[in-house]
């Protein structure tokens, strides 16, 4: 199993030239199985550039899971090239909003609705066919198992456990891990840091052992102050999951729009310095980088 990222940033895409190393696309992962099976999470203004590079592969089979419906996550799909194209099958899978009882159909139908995009649905060529998951529910692509779970986010947001090949990768999407909001001495802080305690149990289970953990990690610990309850984690929130779930690599991404290149070196600079006895590698997730498992 292999995977490329073709967008790491969080929020917004920000080209430019302070952003060249890093890229400036937002969140889209190509995986491949060994057999060439077609796995891609999430859809933001990368997978505008993934398609381009697939158009010598068509016809394509495309599984796309999306983690949540945050326009980064999804703006590019209307651009997903292989949608327009006959003979081609997209698959796009994703939950059913608790709020709105919508199925993951929204993420492209609304897109494409007349005041937003100059095409309609019904002029795409491609089969498209939409498949609503379950947390703890296995999806299968050929050899590979995707197992989605529920990660704390202002909207629903599955991370994704890709088992494949003797491989394994856990992208979370955005996530934010749970903090406990009372004071240690307060009735309720005991109550809730027990479910706090037991959801991290849960997701550092569903990651362990990973080849690749791909973790949201947009603050620094001095930003996340100001920004609680954004639904985003901190380098050092990914750095104690990857510790936690014994991954062998932990890739850092959703890189905060603002952030430049020669920000985002010092910041890895000061990481390497400040975890000098990590048990796994720690890397910047970069546009364009390609990772065989």
């Amino acid at each position: 199993m292999k995977f490329k990222f073709w967008g790491v940033r969080g929020s917004i895409p920000t080209p430019g030239p302070d952003t060249v190393k890093y890229g400036g696309n937002t969140t889209c992962i190509e995986i491949r199985t060994d057999g060439n099976e077609l796995i891609i999470l999430d859809a933001g203004t990368g997978i505008h550039a993934l398609a381009q590079a697939l158009v010598k592969e068509m016809p394509i089979t495309a599984h796309i899971f999306i983690t949540h419906t945050h326009w980064d996550h999804i703006q590019g799909l209307p651009f997903f090239t292989p949608l327009f194209i006959k003979d081609n099958q997209v698959k796009i899978y994703g939950g059913l909003d608790l709020v709105t009882h919508e199925s993951i159909h929204r993420a492209l139908s609304v897109q494409l609705q007349y005041s937003f995009f100059p095409i309609r649905e019904a002029q795409l060529n491609a089969h498209i066919e939409y498949i609503t998951i379950k947390p703890g529910e296995v999806t299968r692509v050929g050899n590979a198992k995707i197992t989605p779970i529920v990660l704390n986010h202002p909207v629903l947001n599955f991370g994704y456990r890709i088992d494949c090949d003797g491989q394994s990768l856990f992208f979370t999407g955005d996530y934010e891990p749970l903090v406990n909001i009372y004071n240690p001495d307060d009735e309720e802080y005991a109550v809730l840091q027990s479910a706090i305690d037991a959801k991290h149990k849960e997701v550092t289970h569903a990651m362990k052992k990973v080849d690749a953990l791909i973790v949201d990690s947009s603050y620094t610990r001095e930003e996340y102050a100001s920004k609680r309850g954004w639904g985003h984690g901190t380098y050092d929130s990914a750095i104690k999951l990857a510790a936690d779930a014994h991954a062998k690599k932990l890739f850092l991404t959703h890189h905060e729009p603002e952030r430049s290149d020669a920000e985002l070196d010092a910041i890895y600079k000061d990481l390497l310095k400040k975890y000098p006895d990590l048990g796994f590698e720690l890397l910047l997730a970069q546009e364009g980088a390609e990772i065989s498992l």
